[in-house]
């Protein structure tokens, strides 16, 4: 799908006032991070991210309409700034015809980038069901082996899948354990949700799961 058509049906979600405004980007979360950045100018706000779609290869990215005026603020600016966006116009924050933002825009992006990254990397650290999966899988690759190869052999493969994982697994969570400090750095806050995973959240913002991520 072209940049154009993911601008032109994120701003149709937006033009009917949803309550939640859902982005799927095919590629990478900084290509997601772009079109969260649009949304929040549009007034709209960060809600939670995830992998979906055939072997998890989209980045679903879920936006909350924000009740404050100041929103409605910037997304009155918005409209009157940028007309005809979606319509090949120019889009808030972003290069004409790209995903890349402009200079402005910069850190905002990938301040959602990080909140993005954190998310849907929950997938691979947080996950004891996927990590019990890999783990059996080599136990399961020793025992096949085991029917023609040594012992030894045998033991070798397992073991070095059994590696691959433990390894994998380490450095997401180092990954996402330095995210998760430059996230603080930019003063969100970390809370758990009701799974018991961490998150992220700006001062004075509840977990999603409702309409209104704001509301007390």
């Amino acid at each position: 799908m072209s940049v154009e058509r993911h601008i032109a049906g994120m701003l149709q979600q937006i033009a009917r006032q949803q309550d939640v405004a859902e982005i799927a980007p095919q590629g990478t979360p900084r290509k997601a991070a772009a079109l969260a950045y649009v949304a929040e100018q549009y007034g709209y706000t960060y809600g939670m991210a995830y992998r979906t779609g055939f072997k998890n290869s989209l980045v679903q990215v879920r936006m909350y309409r924000d009740p404050q005026p100041d929103a409605r603020v910037r997304e009155a600016a918005t409209i009157a700034a940028h007309p005809q966006a979606g319509n090949g116009g120019t889009v808030p924050g972003l290069e004409q015809g790209s995903l890349r933002p402009l200079p402005e825009a910069v850190a905002a992006v990938a301040v959602l980038k990080d909140l993005i990254t954190f998310d849907v990397m929950a997938l691979y650290v947080a996950d004891r069901s996927r990590k019990a999966t890999c783990y059996l899988a080599s136990a399961v690759l020793t025992a096949l082996m085991l029917i023609d190869k040594s012992p030894v052999e045998a033991l070798a493969s397992g073991g070095a899948v059994a590696v691959l994982c433990t390894v994998a697994f380490k450095v997401g969570a180092v990954r996402r354990a330095k995210i998760a400090r430059r996230l603080t750095e930019a003063g969100f806050l970390a809370v758990r949700d009701g799974q018991g995973g961490q998150r992220f959240l700006r001062p004075g913002q509840q977990l999603p799961g409702h309409a209104n991520p704001f509301a007390t």
